[in-house]
């Protein structure tokens, strides 16, 4: 993009328009690089809950899924949530203007500091387990054996979140240095060492994969953590980085740090605390066995494309706000900003109405098998369609919520978590207590939090920045709109058509004419929105031949 297309650039940075392009250019590479690492965690991970479903019933799921909603939201808030983004900001901004050297003194600290607390968490977890899970589950009282099940896995599986704090740290430093693939892969090994470990542990405990075989599956997780944190190591050593522990917290980077984190954790608490009340309110549904898996099953499908497009983005413009955010809110800053809305509005667009409109088949395709039945493909594609309207503000608030820590403006995101948590607590308690809906409403309210959250950030960081190029994105959705619309008919079409008499078939040609069908209708949404001239196509097309050609 050359300078041109900002109107606040001043003369001087006219030139800087080649090197504006080579850094868009370079970014979205890095954003492939990772997308490609998050599609084949996401992937396993996809594959580690079919294993999940197939072997165990729907009340042991419901357990396991309880017992690590807390650990697993401990880690998306900290870990890779609030941690994650105000190390990466501080630290990268050190980088820059420091050096190594004083940027690895901040990563000695900081990883000590996230050692000891974290340990301090996973005990305090460990200890308080029994009441937690009554909090969280406290529509099971009438089933005496589920609660004192479900505390035993969750103290099990709490040191977790030490494990993961670290890798996420971890991952900060390497992405900070601008290597991205390692860390984007670590969480494939976590679902690698988890389903192979779960399920080896599991089997060699109760080969009829009963109660005890889940306790295997626990263990499976935690060891999965460890697997996530190990394997990026070697990349930190090569880079010259050698931990020393470090008890100087009183150190200035690191008081920054904390000083961004508090308020970032509240902030990105609206996705993970909204996703705890859709557990909570599901366990006083009428239906008492499934409701809960059948949630979490649907999220994470449309975590699938989150995680490969939305965090992706994310993870290469977090640390390139940072670095650009040190001049200050100028022109550069708006375009990187601008440029990673954009992206993520054309990457996710597709995957949403895909999902709305074949959620069925593809719930069929991926789960019903071994003890999940079709009236659960049913249930839990109900709530996957709501997920997957609110998939595209999901995404866009993972490029954007980081940016107000980028520019210290870290308590607005924070004030606007705390409205949505409390929108959605009232939407769910009507949902569920007034009109005694069923587990699709909880899906609902999260999708419409989802797109309140979004439009409030984008509002408020557009008037603070003094806009986003508004006016460009505006003009990609109407250009991705034909797409769009394209590519719904022809999901619909071959929903009704090619996938006709779905029950009668085997799973290989079920698995054929659904990827025929899904790759139909990506193709032609792609293929129309080059013809339309869409930036972002001609970027990703761009990147697909220079891969091809290697």
């Amino acid at each position: 993009m050359s300078s041109s297309s900002d109107p606040t650039a001043s003369s001087a940075a006219a030139p800087a328009g080649p090197a504006q392009n080579d850094e868009k250019a370079a970014g979205a590479k890095a954003t492939g690089i990772v997308a490609l690492a998050i599609m084949c965690s996401r992937v396993l991970g996809l594959v580690r809950e079919l294993i999940f479903a197939a072997l165990f019933p729907p009340g042991l799921r419901d357990c396991f899924t309880v017992a690590f909603r807390t650990p697993n939201m401990l880690r998306d808030l900290f870990a890779e949530g609030a941690l994650s983004t105000a190390f990466v900001t501080v630290f990268s901004q050190k980088l820059k203007t420091e050096g190594d050297g004083a940027a690895w003194q901040l990563a000695h600290r900081i990883l000590s500091l996230a050692t000891v607390f974290m340990s301090l968490i996973s005990i305090g977890g460990v200890l308080v387990a029994p009441w937690l899970v009554r909090l969280l589950a406290g529509g099971w009282a009438s089933e005496e054996w589920k609660i004192p099940f479900t505390v035993q896995l969750a103290q099990i599986m709490y040191p977790f979140i030490l494990m993961v704090s670290l890798a996420a740290l971890v991952m900060g430093i390497l992405n900070s240095k601008r290597v991205y693939g390692v860390p984007a892969m670590a969480s494939s090994f976590f679902n690698i060492v988890s389903i192979v470990g779960g399920a080896g542990i599991g089997w060699a405990m109760d080969p009829t994969f009963g109660k005890t075989a889940m306790i295997g599956f626990s263990i499976g997780t935690l060891l999965g953590g460890m697997a996530q944190l190990a394997v990026q190591l070697p990349a930190l050593y090569k880079l010259g980085y050698r931990f020393k522990f470090n008890r100087d917290w009183s150190d200035p980077g690191v008081k920054r740090i904390l000083k961004l984190m508090w308020p970032a954790v509240i902030a990105g608490s609206a996705v993970q605390v909204n996703v705890l009340l859709n557990t909570v309110f599901a366990s006083h549904l009428a239906v008492k066995d499934g409701p809960v898996s059948w949630l979490n099953y649907s999220f994470r499908l449309m975590q699938l494309p989150l995680g490969v497009f939305g965090v992706a983005v994310a993870t290469v413009t977090l640390p390139m706000l940072s670095r650009v955010a040190t001049d200050g809110i100028t022109g550069k800053f708006r375009s990187v900003l601008g440029a990673g809305n954009r992206l993520v509005l054309f990457l996710t667009l597709p995957s949403a109405v895909g999902l709305f409109v074949l959620a069925e088949p593809i719930i069929t395709l991926l789960y019903e098998r071994g003890k999940f039945t079709h009236a659960e493909t049913l249930a839990t594609a109900g709530a996957l369609r709501w997920y997957a309207v609110g998939l595209i503000f999901y995404a866009c608030i993972k490029v954007i919520q980081p940016a107000f820590t980028a520019i210290d403006r870290r308590f607005i995101p924070m004030f606007v978590a705390l409205g949505s948590i409390a929108l959605n607590a009232t939407l769910n308690s009507l949902f569920v207590f007034h009109f005694r809906f069923g587990h699709e409403a909880l899906a609902l309210s999260t999708a419409v939090i989802a797109g309140t959250n979004f439009a409030l950030l984008y509002f408020m960081m557009s008037r603070i920045a003094g806009g986003l190029e508004t006016g460009r994105m505006l003009l990609t959705l109407a250009k991705l709109a034909p797409a769009v619309a394209l590519l719904g008919v022809v999901a619909w079409a071959g929903q009704h058509w090619v996938l006709q008499g779905w029950s009668a078939f085997g799973l290989l040609r079920r698995a054929a004419l659904l990827g025929g069908v899904v790759a139909a209708a990506g193709g032609v949404y792609f293929l129309l929105a080059n013809l339309l001239k869409v930036e972002e196509a001609q970027q990703f097309l761009g990147i697909v031949r220079r891969r091809v050609r290697r």
